[in-house]
Parts: C-alpha cells; sequence; structure tokens
C-alpha cells in the first residue's frame, strides 16, 4: 500500500509541476460580468480544446482558468478500477504506445479498457502526439489517470487555490457493449461512487449519463447525488417523454446544444430542473445560450467564456 500512495502522490506531484510551468502561458483568469455572473462555466474533458483530453494537468490548468464545474468520464479497466477516460479504448488520433509508435483506428479499436489492467493502460501516452481535431491544444507527456488520482489532485489544487470546484462526470455505460467493453451497469455505477463518495463532494457533484439505467440506480441507491440527463441531437422525444422514461427528474438536463430554445429553458427551470447544454464550440454559439437564460454550458474551449461582456 505504500509503494502505490507514493506512486499516486508522484504522478500528482508531476502533473503540479507541468501545469505550474505553463500558468505563465495560460490566459488570465476568467472573469465574468454581472450578466452571467450565475452561469455555470464547465470544461469539457478539462477543456480539451486547450489540454489533452481528461487528465490531471488538463483539469488543474481548467482550475487555473477559474472554470466553475470540471467536466470529465469514466470507463472501467480489468482490474476494476475508474479511469478517466472518454472511449472505451485508446484513440488513435492522439495515443502513442509504450514502443513509441502510433495507432491505427482498427489496432486502437482492440486495445479496450475494460481488457487492461490499470498497470498496463497507464503505459499508453495521450499527450504528446499532435491531436488534428485539436490543433491549439498543449502537447505534453502524460497518461489516462485514475479517478481517484484525479479527485485527489484536483481537490488539493483548488483548495491551494482556495475555490470550490464542482464535479460533473460521466458513466459511460453502454448496454451494447456489456461484457465487451464495460461492467453490467449496476456494477459500473456501484464501482463508480465507492471510488467518488469517499471525496465527500456533496453538492458540487453531479453524474451524468445518456443511459437511463445508470441514472435510474443512481437515483435508487445514492438519492443523496446529484443526477444529469444527457441528450443527444438526434433524440426526436419530447421532455414529457424523456422524463416519463426516466421516471423522476433530475436536478440537471443537458441537451446537445442544438436542441435548446428558450422554450425549453423556460420548461426545464419551471420542472426546477437546471440546464447544462454540451457542447458549443464558438463563441457565438456560447453567446447565444447563455442569452437563453441556461444554467451552464459545458465546452472545449473555456477560454471563450472570458469574452462574454
Amino acid at each position: 500500500m505504500k509503494n502505490i500512495y507514493k506512486m499516486q502522490l508522484k504522478t500528482i506531484g508531476a502533473a503540479l509541476l507541468i501545469v505550474s510551468a505553463m500558468v505563465t502561458r495560460a490566459q488570465g483568469k476568467i472573469r465574468l460580468p454581472e450578466k452571467y455572473k450565475k452561469l455555470d462555466m464547465e470544461a469539457h474533458r478539462g477543456g480539451r480544446g486547450l489540454m489533452p483530453e481528461n487528465t490531471i494537468p488538463a483539469m488543474l490548468h481548467a482550475i487555473d482558468m477559474g472554470v466553475t464545474t470540471l467536466e470529465m468520464d469514466m470507463q472501467v479497466t480489468k482490474d476494476g478500477q475508474i479511469v478517466v477516460s472518454h472511449d472505451a479504448n485508446f484513440n488513435a488520433g492522439f495515443t502513442t504506445t509504450p514502443e513509441g509508435d502510433t495507432l491505427t483506428k482498427a489496432e486502437a479499436k482492440k486495445r479496450l479498457l475494460y481488457t487492461m489492467p490499470y498497470d498496463s493502460i497507464k503505459k499508453y501516452d495521450v499527450g504528446k502526439k499532435f491531436y488534428a481535431d485539436f490543433p491549439k491544444q498543449e502537447k505534453i507527456a502524460v497518461v489516462k489517470p485514475l479517478l481517484k488520482d484525479l479527485l485527489t489532485a484536483t481537490e488539493a489544487y483548488a483548495k491551494k487555490k482556495g475555490v470550490a470546484v464542482q464535479y460533473n462526470i460521466e458513466i459511460k455505460s453502454n448496454p451494447k457493449g456489456e461484457g465487451v467493453s464495460c461492467p453490467p451497469v449496476e456494477t459500473f455505477t456501484d464501482l463508480a461512487m465507492q471510488t467518488i463518495l469517499p471525496f465527500h463532494m456533496g453538492k458540487r457533484l453531479i453524474i451524468q449519463c445518456f443511459d437511463e439505467r445508470a441514472l435510474k440506480i443512481m437515483h435508487q441507491k445514492y438519492p443523496q447525488v446529484q443526477t444529469s440527463l444527457l441528450i443527444g441531437d438526434k433524440e426526436k422525444r419530447s421532455l414529457d417523454e424523456q422524463l416519463k422514461s426516466l421516471g423522476y427528474t433530475p436536478e440537471y438536463y443537458s441537451p446537445h446544444y442544438a436542441l435548446v430554445t428558450p422554450e425549453l429553458v423556460k420548461d426545464c427551470h419551471r420542472r426546477n430542473m437546471k440546464i447544462v447544454p454540451w457542447t458549443p464550440d464558438d463563441f457565438t454559439t456560447i453567446k447565444r445560450l447563455a442569452d437563453m437564460g441556461v444554467d451552464g454550458i459545458i465546452t472545449d474551449y473555456p477560454d471563450l467564456f472570458s469574452q462574454l461582456k
């Protein structure tokens, strides 16, 4: 146990050194004008337009920028640990193998995190390679972190900075992938809560998911935790139909930004739900949503919030 703890401290310490070296190059802390003061600024995957996604340095950088919420994703490893990753497999776009090679898309799809122990996962770099989808992203050597290590780092860093950062964490359960790319949904949900609850975040924590099964389990077994229903851009059901299917009204509703209208915002607020759309990456859309009265915005480019006047 002592050796594991020392390794965790080394990982966190290295991340802190990376971020402190970058602070001088980072934009100044975001200051929202009075009109937008209550807007929840969420850094999607830590702000992947600027830093390698879902990594400790990305999250610490987002805290330095002044975001209010860190958004991230969870997957499960072969040895039953929660790793911070959007994809169930390695992404060929930004992954370097332990041997220093790149991966084809076909090769990357075969490297499922659920079939690999974390000791193997952490040998892959996910930050050095140029990522064409986000050309402005800072390039650093970094690995997919365990969620417990990331939360240890962000909580310590936020405390040092005198801020109380919030978390919006997605359970990446998949009905079609159970037993192949992820465990059964209840196992996934329980593992996630066993990792997160010891951090005692209270109302600073939101668990989000597209999979209604996971949210139903959260509502039944962990009612003290706030939840958010994620909705994709192809959704055809009405809000009434979505909530009827879910079986309860969550604290948050998080639709694709293209679905948001002033009427939807008002409808959510009538139901005492906060609405936090994802993932607009241009200032015009961010301002349009903010002016509609959404409660928060999830974006890959949290630096865009500084343009709100």
